[in-house]
């Protein structure tokens, strides 16, 4: 009886230290074994993190975590500052975070416009935006959308078949050219923080997440009214698409080429829409396309160091990450002529022409020029 009893505590004393060490393991490797670490994340004044949002997060190791800045109207992103070692850029309101550690990080704003040199293309137009936020156009201008060389404190451009639309320094809008369906009718609009512009609609994201739109609505591309924590929107020629916070997508509007198929779509970091197609880049530098595939606009798979998409018409426009540009689709006009293009920052593509803005401020474009759209050579935003 007493080698019985000697067993069973020695037994029992065994499964107790077993017990102890797996208790032990579970909290260094977290619940299920699996490692986990806490992201702090806070901001300064003039604005907040509208993903993940502000607060303590736990993800498991290895996590790519993405970061969304929202600067108020007013203010502008400056950086990521904190423990920052494993963020992708830490001068990019919107980027990345690899969990392999505990790590706390600031967003930081400051009051005031921030000008960066940008360019946009409508229809038959082009625009830019210098770094002193006044504009320069060329192209089509027979509804006026060219004449914005009297704006000032621009920050942001877009431009729609006819129409151009800037966002002011204050959250504000202006607007010019067709007005058919009231697409220019945002004077009133305040907090905006993006804005795009369709076919003969204009679209305004705000400070809050919400979205606004007017113009031609026969397709409700405008029925935008009860969308939330949108971080960025897109405008087609007769859709309009909105990227949320959590990477996921919502679309309104014409859908006969099922453009506005996205619901299921994931770990979207910025969103294109063409002329029937829709373009997301994905946070591992993949692209999806759904929508008219007609000229082989959609045949955006197999590459996976996108940076930047565009979308025109009939086509699709990527940027890579070492500066240089490839594009698919119809390509009659020669818009998708971007093989030779190197040390590219931002493209853009209108209904038949492509046009790309130069780490050195200026400007290349390729495609219809028959309205003199594609005559930038002379351009220098910076």
């Amino acid at each position: 009886m007493k080698i019985l009893s000697w067993r069973r505590h020695h037994y029992a004393a065994r499964v107790s230290i077993f017990l102890v060490m797996v208790a032990l393991i579970a909290a260094i490797l977290g619940c299920g074994g699996v490692i986990e670490y806490d992201l702090a994340i806070a901001s300064t004044a003039g604005g907040s993190v509208a993903t993940p949002g502000e607060g303590t997060f736990t993800y498991a190791k290895d996590t790519l975590v993405n970061l969304v800045a929202r600067p108020e109207a007013g203010y502008h992103f400056v950086d990521w500052t904190g423990d920052v070692s494993t963020i992708t850029d830490v001068n990019d309101a919107t980027t990345t975070i690899t969990m392999d550690d505990h790590y706390s990080i600031t967003a930081n704003f400051a009051f005031g416009p921030q000008y960066i040199p940008m360019v946009a293309a409508g229809g038959y137009h082009t625009v830019g935006l210098k770094f002193d936020g006044k504009m320069v156009a060329t192209g089509y201008n027979s509804a006026g959308q060219c004449n914005v060389g009297n704006w000032t404190d621009i920050i942001q451009v877009a431009a729609g078949y006819g129409h151009t639309v800037g966002l002011k320094a204050d959250g504000k809008m202006v607007a010019v050219g067709h007005n058919t369906y009231e697409q220019c009718n945002i004077g009133n609009w305040t907090d905006i923080i993006q804005v795009a512009a369709g076919g003969y609609h204009t679209v305004g994201l705000k400070f809050d997440g919400t979205v606004v739109a007017v113009g031609h609505n026969t397709y409700e591309q405008c029925n935008v009214g009860n969308w939330t924590d949108i971080i960025q929107v897109a405008a087609g020629y007769w859709h309009t698409v909105g990227l949320k916070a959590d990477g996921t997508m919502v679309a309104v509007g014409h859908n006969t080429y099922e453009q506005c198929n996205i619901g299921n779509w994931t770990d979207i970091i910025q969103v294109a829409a063409g002329g029937y197609h829709t373009v997301g880049l994905k946070v591992n530098g993949t692209v999806v396309a759904v929508g008219d595939n007609s000229a082989g606009q959609c045949n955006v798979g197999g590459r996976m160091d996108i940076v930047q998409v565009a979308a025109g018409y009939w086509h699709t426009v990527e940027l890579k990450d070492d500066g240089t540009v490839v594009a698919v689709g119809h390509s009659t006009y020669g818009q998708c002529d971007v093989g030779g293009w190197t040390e590219i920052i931002q493209v853009v593509a209108g209904y038949g022409h492509t046009v790309g803005l130069k780490d050195d401020g200026t400007v290349v474009a390729v495609g219809h020029n028959t309205y003199g759209q594609c005559d930038v050579s002379g351009w220098d935003l910076d």
